[in-house]
């Protein structure tokens, strides 16, 4: 008999928000059931969404700064610190992130992370020590070069030059002047919140993997794979640090390498942090389901994002897991693999893409709906 239930959704890519989400859930269930209780734990997994999981449900505090966007432009990006007063938060792709570019206009070659090294900065000024950095969402390719850079860091081609902005431009360095670093960097505990675990180059690389959403064609990504290689030689022989191997490091167009090597920092999983904020695994006791959700359900989902993160956690108290997907693609059959119990795709008939998002909180509360009717009508038979 169905009882208490855990509505924990991450946001709908390009439609609503997590939050949003939760709530269309909650509608469909207690439409389903009025008497059913429902416990909403909006999450996320370091892409979208996380800085508003980490620090809006803390009741921490938003700032804003105008920063570099992904192409040069300026742009205003939020970013906060948790209900602790201690921790920063960041979202890259607030500053970076692919939904700040014209679809025509996306380039991997060229975009730069510069703005999501200047909101680091701009904590850092105000004396966070505790940084953490969701890696998700990027429109860049260039290993944190950018942001290395606007921390003080200079990236020089065979003459001493300072390279121009974009993963492109890395084939051409030859040294890595840190002598200008910002002093806070030292000191600072930084984390990179990722839900992936691919590395910097190769078949499963920044490039090979992500670059094609991007706007990459394959020339483009062996050329922007080789460049990787190369900023990661150069790190190795200048800095010590070898990131080219390292889980987790082509995260955000290699984003999660370039945090590694000049800030010291650790790579974490972003649902399980997130998790950990909200206290989620206290929500489990006495839960008979738990629906989580995102846009597609594909194999990509095993890679630490949020449905399967979830579903762990709640397979060690006995909970069962279904997605409310936007839509199933490939390999969604290996998520029975990793915890998931069911996959429920919330479309109710035929539509355009562009329909459905539009309409993905009708078609989400629906869903839910139909899916808590027919659960509670088999466990009434059991």
């Amino acid at each position: 008999m169905l009882k208490k239930i855990i509505l924990a959704p991450q946001s709908y890519k390009g439609s609503i928000h997590a939050f949003e989400a939760a709530e269309a859930m909650r509608r469909g269930v207690l439409k389903a059931d009025s008497q059913l209780e429902t416990v909403l734990v909006p999450v996320a997994d370091g892409g979208d969404g996380t800085l508003e999981a980490l620090v809006s449900t803390t009741g921490g505090e938003i700032y804003k700064s105008v920063v570099t966007g992904p192409l040069g432009q300026a742009v205003e990006a939020n970013w906060g610190v948790m209900g602790d007063g201690n921790t920063a938060v960041i979202e890259m792709a607030l500053a970076s992130g692919l939904a700040l570019i014209p679809h025509n206009r996306r380039d991997p070659r060229r975009a730069t992370t510069r703005g999501t090294g200047e909101i680091i900065k701009a904590a850092l000024d105000k004396g966070f020590k505790n940084i953490v950095v969701g890696l998700g969402g990027s429109a860049t390719n260039d290993a944190g070069a950018g942001m290395a850079a606007a921390l003080g860091i200079r990236f020089l081609d065979a003459d001493g030059r300072i390279l121009p902005p974009g993963g492109q431009a890395l084939s051409g360095l030859a040294s890595i002047d840190i002598s200008k670093a910002h002093p806070g960097l030292s000191c600072a505990n930084i984390i990179g919140a990722t839900d992936v675990t691919n590395t910097l180059c190769g078949d499963r690389g920044a490039s090979a993997i992500f670059g094609p959403q991007k706007g990459a064609s394959p020339s483009m990504i062996r050329e922007l794979d080789e460049a990787l290689a190369t900023f990661a030689s150069v790190v190795e022989c200048d800095l010590g640090t070898s990131v080219i191997d390292v889980p987790g490091s082509g995260a955000a167009g290699g984003l999660g390498a370039g945090l590694i090597a000049f800030a010291n920092a650790e790579l974490q999983s972003g649902i399980d942090m997130v998790c950990d904020v909200l206290q989620f695994d206290e929500h489990l006791v006495g839960a008979s389901l738990i629906l989580t959700g995102e846009g597609r359900a594909d194999e990509s989902t095993i890679y630490d994002k949020a449905p399967v993160g979830v579903a762990r956690r709640a397979s060690k108290f006995g909970v069962p897991t279904v997605i409310m997907a936007g839509s199933v693609g490939e390999g969604y059959q290996k998520l029975y693999d990793h915890g998931i119990s069911g996959i429920v795709c919330i479309g109710d008939r035929p539509m355009s893409f562009e329909r459905s998002i539009e309409r993905t909180a009708d078609l989400l509360e629906g869903a839910t709906e139909r899916t808590i009717r027919m659960l509670g009508s088999i466990r009434s038979n059991d």
